[in-house]
């Protein structure tokens, strides 16, 4: 993307607002899309409006945009680690269109984040990548961001959710 003239856009970042609801939810899917699990999509914009943007919010949202024009988002939370007796930042979600990679839109909306852990003095800034994204691990790779080979993340949902809850 360039301004006509062949200048790169500049990217800047902003939070979210309860009117970037629809955006956020695009830009959800286009990620399923490009990690082939659109198929498992389920979140609506109310499921985003109330987590985001209602009384008791649960994650936050970053918009990254180039002349004007939503190019990208990071979604995150804060998490804990008993270890460090510290808060941090867990990023759900990172996604950059693909006409608008290059840019430097990724890089920006991680920017934003790791400036919110300094400046508020937490511990870390987290994430996980699916194991075949070459492209994203070695943009990842370029910050300086470790893997953390020693950990297997492990899930509960569905079927095994409720049985443990009521169990």
């Amino acid at each position: 993307m360039s301004d006509g003239s062949g200048v790169k856009a500049k990217v800047t970042v902003r939070v979210a607002t309860a009117f970037d609801t629809p955006l956020i939810l695009e830009f959800i899917r286009d990620l399923a899309e490009y990690e082939r699990l659109l198929h498992e999509v389920e979140a609506t914009e109310a499921d985003i409006r109330r987590d985001l943007f209602g009384e008791n919010p649960r994650c936050f949202c970053e918009i990254a945009e180039a002349n004007g024009q939503a190019v990208g988002f990071a979604l995150w939370f804060y998490n804990y680690s008993t270890f460090r007796g510290r808060a941090g930042i867990y990023l759900e979600d990172l996604f950059v269109r693909p006409e608008a990679r290059g840019l430097g839109a990724g890089k920006a909306l991680l920017r934003r984040l790791a400036q919110r852990c300094v400046d508020a003095d937490l511990g870390r800034l987290e994430w996980s990548v699916l194991n075949w994204n070459a492209p994203s691990i070695a943009f990842y790779d370029s910050l300086g961001a470790g893997a953390m080979t020693d950990w297997t993340v492990r899930r509960l949902d569905g079927e095994a959710l409720g049985r443990l809850a009521a169990s």
